[in-house]
């Protein structure tokens, strides 16, 4: 559900062209932090491909696209591969991700954040 909601964003925000999401999928964690790491590509088409940065737990529903490729082959998954490497580094325990729209639980903190606390600069946490 999640997944064809990113999807319809995308076929709106980016006239002409339909991405759908390729096999290549990432799921990191770090203590209670989840990050997601895909590819979106076109359907049955190596490139165009773009790599979508999702951090699941800070930023549901949020994403960064990072790196995006119009014709070079392999790009996208290069980048991925470096990322993943990079995140590994610094600690995440990252493997490949089984269902590809399968984002993990998040907690509805709504309610707490509506209490009224402040960080130090006054703005709503």
């Amino acid at each position: 559900m999640k997944f064809k909601c990113i999807a319809m964003i995308l076929a709106t925000s980016i006239p002409g062209l339909a991405f759908a999401q390729g096999t290549d999928s990432y799921q990191c964690s770090n203590g209670d932090l989840q990050r997601r790491v895909e590819i979106l590509r076109e359907t049955a088409a190596v490139v165009p491909c773009e790599v979508h940065y999702y951090k699941d737990t800070e930023a549901p529903g949020e994403q960064q696209v990072l790196w995006s490729a119009t014709n070079q082959t392999g790009y996208c998954e290069q980048k991925v591969e470096e990322l993943v490497a990079k995140l590994k580094g610094w600690g995440w325990d990252c493997g490949p991700s089984d269902e590809p729209d399968a984002a993990p639980e998040v907690v509805d903190d709504s309610e707490a954040l509506a209490s009224g606390e402040e960080n130090e600069s006054g703005e709503d946490e």
